[in-house]
């Protein structure tokens, strides 16, 4: 026999495979909830990518649920018919005019499309909205500016969630694509859900180990903008006193989070949807990357180390 063996040029992906066993076994089975949104939902290689790194997960033995809004579809299909996007702290006013836009846009375009690309690696996703089953029961809400109660139309917060048709789908192997849209026991209108706010409120319901939201930034920073340092990790006691001083976008997702890891959901990520197969990087890595909230350090509340065998 020779001294040495060949050195294949295949086996730095190897050590890769390798790298995400550990992970891999930590995971399995376990429910995550991807929030989608963003970039990655808009440009079309980030949605490509996004669907594999779904189709991977459940393959490696988890079970992905997908939660997508669709602002910017939604205000474009306004656009072209003449109805104007109006938004009140932050929120976006919903006519009813404008709501049977945002219904038509959600369930009839993105989702489809999401579905679509899911489904190109087998007959995997199924699309529904939060209407479905009553999976969420909503609640008409009001915008506060300056201390006041604004009406803004169409607009909801999520009041109850039924899991049973989510799991049902789960359990048959499938992948839940879910619209952000509920109706309410009150006055049986539908209404438009903040997507961040709806796939918190479903990870807790469901028990998730996960929640994953795509944003546009690499994560939470630190001491924006005088820096571009991201948090790693942070705790929901941390978080929750740095919620004052984020920009306005961050709020839902970052409140998102908050409500997640206070509700069952053993941690939550925000990471950026314009890095291609993110989710997979987040996941499956030592390393990782985005900003990851963890319950707080008490009694039974247990964080997830960065390595799941036990390192740093």
């Amino acid at each position: 026999m020779t001294g040495s063996a060949r050195t294949h040029s295949a086996l730095p992906k190897a050590r890769t495979l390798i790298e995400a066993l550990p992970w891999l076994t930590h995971h399995h089975g376990k429910t995550v909830v991807i929030k989608f949104g963003g970039n990655a939902m808009i440009d079309d290689e980030l949605k490509h990518a996004f669907a594999q790194d779904v189709v991977f997960l459940r393959h490696a033995g988890l079970r992905p649920v997908v939660v997508h809004g669709g602002g910017p579809q939604i205000s474009a299909q306004l656009d072209k018919l003449g109805l104007t996007s109006e938004f009140k702290a932050g929120l976006r006013v919903t006519t009813p005019e404008t709501m049977d836009v945002v219904r038509m846009v959600l369930a009839g375009q993105v989702q489809r499309e999401l579905v679509g690309l899911l489904n190109r690696h087998g007959p995997l996703a199924v699309g529904m909205t939060g209407e479905d089953a009553h999976t969420m029961t909503a609640t008409k809400r009001y915008a506060d500016i300056d201390g006041e109660r604004v009406d803004i139309g169409r607009v909801g917060d999520v009041t109850a969630i039924d899991t049973g048709a989510i799991q049902a789908l789960l359990d048959d192997g499938r992948i839940p694509v879910i619209s952000s849209i509920a109706r309410s026991a009150d006055d049986d209108h539908v209404y438009n859900v903040n997507a961040d706010t709806a796939a918190a409120a479903l990870a807790a319901a469901l028990g998730a180990e996960t929640l994953m939201v795509l944003t546009d930034v690499e994560g939470l920073y630190a001491d924006w903008p005088n820096s571009d340092d991201v948090i790693s990790q942070l705790t929901a006691l941390e978080l929750e006193k740095l919620l004052p001083e984020l920009a306005s976008g961050m709020v839902p997702k970052m409140e998102g989070c908050l409500h997640a890891v206070r509700n069952g959901v053993t941690t939550a990520r925000v990471i950026d949807g314009r890095v291609q197969h993110a989710i997979l990087l987040e996941i499956f890595t030592d390393e990782g990357i985005g900003t990851m909230v963890v319950p707080d350090r008490n009694g039974s509340d247990q964080q997830t180390p960065k390595n799941p065998e036990g390192g740093a």
